[in-house]
């Protein structure tokens, strides 16, 4: 994905599960018809201890370069959030 790949430029590695996301959704009536109203992704990141910097500038500016999100920005409610972990290399 988008944020996987903002995170290999960066030397980041975001293979073997290093990057996961879970995703919810609120569906509700408007005007009677049944809509996707609010969309939230949390992710979840492994990265190497010291590269917390560059992963926060990954997360902070995949989403306007990601094309799922740029395919509902002004027509669904987008909050996306991370959780982050630094682990020691093995």
């Amino acid at each position: 994905g988008t944020l996987a790949g903002a995170l290999e430029v960066r030397q980041i590695p975001s293979g073997d599960g290093r990057v996961t996301a879970t995703v919810e959704g609120d569906i509700e009536s408007v005007d009677k018809i049944l809509r996707i109203t609010r969309i939230r992704v949390r992710y979840a990141l492994r990265i190497p201890a010291g590269t917390r910097p560059a992963a926060d500038r990954a997360l902070a500016t995949h989403e306007s370069k990601c094309p799922a999100a740029m395919s509902v920005r002004g027509c669904i409610e987008l909050a996306i959030t991370a959780d982050v972990t630094e682990e020691e290399e093995a």
